[in-house]
């Protein structure tokens, strides 16, 4: 079976422990979002199709008034999963939308450039300084692959930090002009 982006962050947060729909929800924005997102719009879907592929099996758990399915991986999901996790990963596909903007505006719209680039930091400083307070707890844990993938988005973060002071200055200053041949 072929899996979509959401159902391998499904099938590899249940491989980790039983949880609801909201749980791997909240477990995907202290994890992996900073490289692979899931909404609630993403998982929920998800999770049926997967509950009817046989690859995971959902079970009541309400909590007071509150309905909730408390979702393992069947033996068969175990199966997928393995075998999804040793293939090859396909190639890395960034999409940026600010990076997006920044290629389709002209050289005369430099001030919605210069301030696209400063919603760009403000929002690469708060991922950045989210993924360092996580740190501490990837350092506890005892298999070291969570904290290996941590310091890739930390380090990524950087460097995309050093790239937008260096765009910022590169548009605060006059545009070169072009020699007349």
């Amino acid at each position: 079976m072929k899996l979509s982006g959401t159902a391998s962050v499904i099938l590899g947060m249940l491989r980790i422990k039983p949880m609801s729909g909201y749980e791997i929800k909240q477990a995907v924005d202290e994890s992996t979002a900073f490289f692979w997102a899931a909404s609630y719009g993403q998982i929920y879907p998800e999770l049926r199709r997967l509950e009817r592929a046989g690859l995971v099996q959902g079970e009541p758990a309400p909590r007071g008034a509150r309905r909730r399915n408390l979702y393992t991986l069947t033996a068969e999901g175990h199966e997928v999963l393995e075998a999804w996790l040793g293939e090859p990963p396909a190639p890395p596909e960034l999409r940026f939308e600010g990076l997006l903007k920044l290629f389709f505006l002209r050289a005369d719209e430099r001030e919605v450039a210069q301030r696209h680039l400063h919603t760009m930091k403000d929002q690469n400083v708060a991922a950045l300084e989210r993924l360092r307070e996580i740190e501490p707890r990837a350092r506890a844990l005892p298999d070291g692959s969570q904290l290996l993938v941590l310091r890739a988005g930390i380090t990524a973060l950087e460097a995309t930090e050093q790239w937008l002071e260096h765009a910022e200055d590169r548009l605060t200053k006059p545009p070169p002009q072009r020699k007349p041949r």
